[in-house]
């Protein structure tokens, strides 16, 4: 816990176990407690109450050079006057890491990063992805037990961002190193992570593989965080084994051991965009809705499609080149097939 006023909580009751060799993200919007989780890991802040521990040894009042924890930061943190070669060499020094085999361990984490012939340069001869690979070898030159990264991609553009994700990832197999990872971008957290902590108001609200966290979220909030979703409210059909009474929609078809275990409970059910289908009247599928198109989208590569079925918001993805019969202001018929949904029980 962690607490900066004594009596509101930045952080509040967090319990995560990292496993050796993980890449865990810590996801969530600004202000939802995951860089001050970063931080205290890291040894800059100390938490209110509880422990960190590394490895069974008690690390809560150890300073952040007496962790062997390197940490990669947003802005780099570089210092202007000192060549590639001699930021990266800092750590090893200030470690009293053997002068004799400095150099060598400061070209293999260059080689590493892909900046060896960069290495008489200056932070402001290079470009910032070039910076930021100057940081992360920093961070990894003197084989930390754990990296932390601090939204280390967010100065970077679209194109050198999703560059450094694969990157990352390239580097995280091949040293075999910890990660943790703290970003508000859902789709740096799908792509990179072997498991998401998704953080809201200083707690906690699921930890999991990422196409876990997406399918089967554990709460409405982490539904709506993470990717595209429509929501219906609705309640278990106790009478009606594998149905659901939707508000202001009717009755639909589920999953039935969902249903089973939730039965006659209030519910969130969430269908995903990509989950709906565009149908003809002569289709079987049970669960339709008409949905009047508002505005269509079109990516390239698919198309987001937003309309109204009644008083409800709809959000439809079609893969592929927009169809004929989708055109804004029209009227079309969607559908699911039971089990494309996921149910929420509603506190």
């Amino acid at each position: 816990m962690k607490s900066y006023d004594g009596r509101v909580n930045a952080v509040d009751g967090i319990s995560l176990e990292i496993d050796k060799g993980e890449f865990l993200t810590l996801l969530g919007p600004s202000g939802s407690g995951k860089t001050t989780t970063l931080m205290m890991i890291a040894g800059f802040e100390e938490p209110s109450s509880g422990v960190i521990e590394l490895g069974g040894e008690d690390l809560t009042r150890r300073k952040p050079y007496e962790r062997n924890i390197g940490v990669v930061f947003q802005n780099y943190a570089l210092f202007p006057h000192m060549t590639v070669e001699r930021n990266v060499a800092f750590p090893l020094r200030m470690r009293a890491f053997p002068r004799s085999q400095q150099a060598e361990r400061v070209r293999e984490i260059l080689d590493l990063v892909g900046l060896r012939r960069f290495a008489d340069k200056h932070p402001r001869e290079l470009s910032g992805g070039q910076q930021q690979r100057v940081a992360l070898a920093r961070g990894l030159v003197f084989n930390p037990d754990v990296l932390l990264l601090d939204e280390p991609l967010g100065a970077l553009d679209k194109n050198l961002r999703e560059q450094m994700q694969v990157e990352l990832k390239r580097i995280h197999r091949e040293v075999g190193i910890t990660m943790v990872y703290v970003t508000h971008d859902q789709t740096e957290a799908m792509t990179m992570s072997d498991r998401i902590a998704v953080f809201s108001h200083g707690t906690l609200e699921q930890t999991a593989p990422p196409l876990e966290v997406y399918h089967r979220p554990r709460s409405r909030f982490v539904g709506e965080f993470i990717g595209d979703s429509n929501f219906f409210t609705g309640r278990v059909d106790s009478g009606a084994p594998g149905h659901v009474e939707l508000d202001g929609v009717g009755p639909i078809e589920a999953d039935a051991d969902a249903c089973r275990r939730l039965a006659g409970a209030p519910v969130d059910v969430l269908v995903r965009p990509e989950r709906l289908q565009l149908v003809g009247d002569s289709e079987l599928l049970a669960n339709r809705l008409a949905v009047k198109i508002g505005v269509i989208v079109n990516y390239g590569d698919s198309v987001l499609i937003i309309g109204d079925a009644g008083r409800q918001r709809i959000r439809i993805r079609i893969a592929g080149a927009q169809p004929d019969a989708v055109r804004e202001g029209a009227t079309v018929m969607v559908a699911w097939k039971a089990g494309d949904e996921h149910l929420i029980a509603r506190s």
